[in-house]
């Protein structure tokens, strides 16, 4: 009511002052009143007025809540980065024990790792497993362009840590920092103002002052992707003490992650969670989730009680390579991404059996057909030999077009790229004939190694796949009737033309 009793005096207001103006009233000597009205106005305006507006009281909204329903045993594939953050928890677990053996208490846990790996959730597992009062904020809340708000900011965050936990009568409280290298960065890199800097000075001050003899204990969690860009006074001992590396998931700790949100979701007789575990290499915890998520929408879309296998691959391939593309490709150029992929996978098997999971022509977003493969175990180390083949199956596709229709087109721009990667990841590790070489190798020799070693390997693929071109060729025909077929299904096709 009283704003509209406002909006009406206004009006009003305003039709008197157009009114006078039509009449020829002189009105020079009310501006000045009327913008320091204005002005009076728009500081004592709604929602606390100027001063409110601007204060740097205000965090802004903050996650708390005496215990998350969040425990270890639902965070998967972390079994290391959970041993070592629980032995970091010791402290507020068992105060007592750890006064008794004189050990320091820590001040600050640091989650390393990619994003979607599950940090957040092991920052309240943590305060659920030390039923601890938590509080959590993102870096970029506590920093603003006027002086001072940052660093209010993280004073109020500890302050209200500490008051939370005395109200609910708790003995610790968990403040979790997410994206902290925003907060956290390298002072003086930031040229422009100094309130970044101020703010991180009052975090340090702030985790400095902790009290472990206090009626509270707090620990300070923080997360980040970035470890290079922060500060080296937050990574000192007595601050963030210890740093936790959340790594993506290996196959046992996809599969456990798979079975976590797989709990919940009716699955068909054919599901092998195992072998969607070893086909999907380089997911987070995140992607994992989607995956089944998206598996079970595919399962509503179809009208189907169960999730099935093919519901499952379905998913793989929509979180790696996004929604199936509308576009429609003109004969010629089905038949050579059809040869294109066809060539990649015939590679691909004869130097890895059993590693085709998939081939398609079915577009989805920016590729116009591809193979998927399958890794059986996750690998961290490559031998010559290894890297060479992973060069000869990346070219293959191309060869197989210039073998096919005698020159080759752009649709191997990608693969190009990820073969010169692979080559001068060879020269790095002294895997190639320049043997041991500096970090600092000049680009002419380099590009000059990188080049005749992929030369080398299409020499190698050309022989390989000329002596096949009918079994390319009849696939390839196999291919463009069905667009997509299963690794195992490719398999039995590329066996039975070899027989022949």
């Amino acid at each position: 009511m009283g704003k509209r009793l406002k909006e009406i005096a206004l009006g009003t207001g305003l039709a008197v002052l157009a009114l006078a103006v039509v009449f020829g009233l002189d009105l020079s000597m009310l501006v000045l009143p009327l913008s320091l009205l204005a002005l009076g106005a728009m500081m004592l305006g709604a929602r606390g007025g100027f001063a409110a507006r601007f204060s740097p009281a205000k965090l802004g909204p903050v996650e708390g809540s005496s215990v998350p329903q969040v425990t270890f045993a639902q965070i998967g594939g972390q079994e290391m980065a959970k041993r070592e953050l629980v032995e970091a928890l010791m402290f507020l677990k068992e105060s007592a024990r750890t006064r008794q053996l004189g050990i320091r208490p820590l001040k600050g846990v640091l989650l390393v790792g990619p994003p979607g790996t599950g940090k957040t959730l092991m920052a309240k597992a943590a305060a659920n497993y030390t039923a601890s009062v938590f509080l959590a904020a993102s870096g970029s809340q506590f920093v603003q362009m006027y002086a001072g708000v940052g660093a209010s900011r993280v004073r109020q965050l500890f302050k209200q840590a500490r008051t939370q936990a005395e109200r609910e009568k708790k003995s610790s409280a968990i403040i979790f920092i997410d994206e902290i290298d925003v907060l956290g960065a390298k002072r003086g890199t930031n040229a422009s103002h100094l309130e970044y800097d101020q703010t991180l000075n009052e975090l340090l001050t702030q985790m400095d002052g902790v009290d472990s003899e206090g009626d509270v204990q707090v620990l300070v969690v923080g997360a980040t992707n970035r470890m290079d860009l922060l500060d080296p006074a937050l990574l000192r001992p007595g601050r963030f003490d210890r740093i936790v590396q959340v790594d993506l998931p290996d196959k046992a700790g996809r599969l456990h992650i798979l079975n976590i949100h797989a709990a919940g979701k009716p699955l068909a007789a054919d599901v092998c969670l195992e072998q969607i575990a070893a086909e999907t290499h380089g997911f987070s915890g995140a992607h994992l989730e989607n995956l089944l998520n998206e598996a079970a929408i595919s399962a509503l879309r179809a009208g189907r009680q169960e999730v099935t296998q093919a519901d499952l691959r379905e998913a793989v391939e929509k979180v790696m390579l996004g929604e199936k593309s509308s576009r429609l490709l003109q004969k010629e150029e089905r038949e050579r991404v059809a040869y294109h992929e066809v060539g990649h996978a015939a590679m691909s098997e004869l130097v890895r059996p059993g590693s085709v999971a998939s081939i398609t022509i079915v577009s989805r977003n920016r590729a116009l057909g591809y193979i998927r493969q399958a890794s059986q175990d996750d690998q961290y180390l490559y031998t010559k030999d290894e890297l060479l083949q992973a060069i000869q199956v990346c070219v293959a596709g191309a060869v197989m077009e210039e073998i096919a229709f005698g020159q080759r087109s752009t649709g191997a721009a990608n693969d190009i790229e990820q073969a010169v990667n692979l080559a001068k990841r060879m020269v790095f590790a002294g895997l190639s004939p320049l043997g041991i070489v500096s970090s600092d190798l000049p680009a002419a020799e380099l590009n000059a190694a990188v080049v005749q070693i992929i030369q080398e390997q299409e020499e190698e693929v050309r022989k390989t796949l000329s002596a096949r071109v009918e079994v390319v060729q009849r696939i390839a025909a196999h291919l463009l009737r069905q667009e997509t077929m299963g690794g195992d299904e490719f398999r039995l096709l590329l066996a039975a033309k070899q027989a022949s």
